[in-house]
């Protein structure tokens, strides 16, 4: 599957979103070793800690069917920048994977790509305790 496949993915995924609150509709796509993909978009709610990010609702998908071993993801939404996990989305990516490539958009159609390790150095994991 080509970069801008999966970002077409994610794009399609923002449509579903449901961001009453702050109107930033996000979209992720993760892509397995298998090269099964699985979707997701962000969902808020009122109580605004409730909210889920597009990221992990793609990754709870993926894992709530058995897969645990991830490649990349492609994050996608409508606005100038380019369309950056949270923190709390990085450590749990990082719970599965130790170098996925994470391939975040913008609008415009423009991308970036980096690797997991570059945007949660020194991560928390289970060998850590």
């Amino acid at each position: 599957m080509t970069d801008r496949e999966l970002l077409n993915m994610a794009k399609n995924a923002s449509e579903q979103a449901y961001a009453p609150y702050s109107r930033f509709l996000v979209g992720a796509a993760l892509e397995c070793a298998d090269g099964t993909v699985f979707t997701g978009c962000n969902v808020e709610n009122g109580a605004l800690g409730a909210t889920m990010c597009a990221e992990r609702v793609a990754l709870f998908k993926a894992v709530s069917e058995g897969q645990k071993d991830f490649i990349r993801i492609a994050i996608y939404a409508e606005g100038d920048d380019y369309c950056m996990p949270c923190g709390t989305c990085r450590q749990v990516l990082r719970e599965f994977s130790t170098d996925m490539e994470v391939l975040c958009a913008r609008a415009s159609g423009g991308y970036v790509s980096y690797r997991l390790s570059e945007l949660l150095p020194h991560a928390f994991t289970f060998g850590n305790f």
